[in-house]
């Protein structure tokens, strides 16, 4: 028997239209009541465990000690493995589908150190249907964790270093440019890139971008408020990385800059056009 613990964090792309996380959260209580389920969000885009493991990765220093459950699986019912991984020698837990979903919050732990596949049926639900592992395999899985069940009690141990990797997009140097990608919008229109503040800090306090047939300047900020009217800004974001803003406005919307935008950054060009206006409307953040 482990220890146990009073907290899971439950992720997942399930959504609030259906009963799936009410389910899930009814089994997880009825298998262990003490535990305080947190909802770290439902709204991954269905089907999208990239999306899923760079939230999963961002929250991962500010969770709670306890199991993180997070269910984005669109290969259920399928050979994809079901899992529990072990961080920081039993500090935490993380349970899901191995299909990289869990890297990103693993690699941000300092690791697995030990993992097993889901076999036991011992500490499942019987299953209609093999299509809602995160109610009848995933949630027991967690919730028995809490209650002092051991890892190795839930499945057959495997080889940490077996388990699928996350994917993440790298910026990178060409010549005198920075070529980088949008990896998150968030409620607020916010684009946040792969790049570190300080990889443009040769460039200057002004930062040409361009993606797609656009080129913009861009004024370094500290806050929002401080991007100048009428401009384009790049801010040091909650989670340390640089994003592209606007000033009480959606920076994804207006300059047309979903998820997976290329974005490449350089010095401004001084000899070129001014290209930093824009019209202006005056309408009303420890291991998981």
């Amino acid at each position: 028997m482990g220890a146990p613990f009073d907290t899971i964090t439950f992720l997942s792309d399930y959504g609030t239209d259906d009963e799936f996380v009410g389910v899930v959260k009814s089994v997880i209580r009825s298998i262990a009541p003490h535990v305080t389920v947190i909802d770290l969000t439902h709204e991954i885009p269905a089907y999208d465990v990239r999306a899923g493991g760079l939230t999963l990765g961002r929250a991962a220093q500010y969770l709670c000690p306890g199991v993180v459950l997070a269910v984005v699986d669109p290969g259920v019912g399928t050979t994809r493995r079901g899992i529990a991984v072990e961080v920081g020698g039993g500090q935490s837990y993380l349970v899901g589908p191995d299909n990289g979903l869990l890297a990103g919050a693993v690699a941000m732990s300092g690791g697995a150190t030990a993992a097993v596949e889901l076999t036991s049926l011992d500490h499942q639900l019987l299953a209609p249907g093999a299509t809602f592992a995160g109610r009848d395999v995933f949630a027991p899985a967690a919730a028995h964790l809490c209650c002092g069940v051991a890892l190795t009690d839930l499945g057959t141990s495997i080889d940490p270093l077996s388990l699928l990797p996350g994917l993440v997009p790298l910026s990178r140097d060409e010549d005198d440019t920075l070529v980088a990608e949008v990896l998150w919008v968030d409620r607020y229109g916010n684009c946040q890139l792969n790049v570190d503040p300080a990889d443009v800090t040769p460039f200057g306090p002004r930062v040409q971008m361009r993606w797609g047939t656009d080129v913009r300047t861009a004024d370094r900020a500290t806050t929002y408020e401080g991007i100048p009217a009428g401009q384009v800004g790049l801010v040091t974001d909650s989670y340390g990385m640089l994003a592209v803003c606007l000033g009480r406005r959606s920076a994804a919307a207006e300059l047309a800059m979903p998820v997976g935008t290329e974005v490449t950054l350089s010095a401004p060009n001084e000899d070129g056009p001014s290209t930093t206006s824009m019209p202006v409307s005056f309408t009303s953040r420890s291991a998981p």
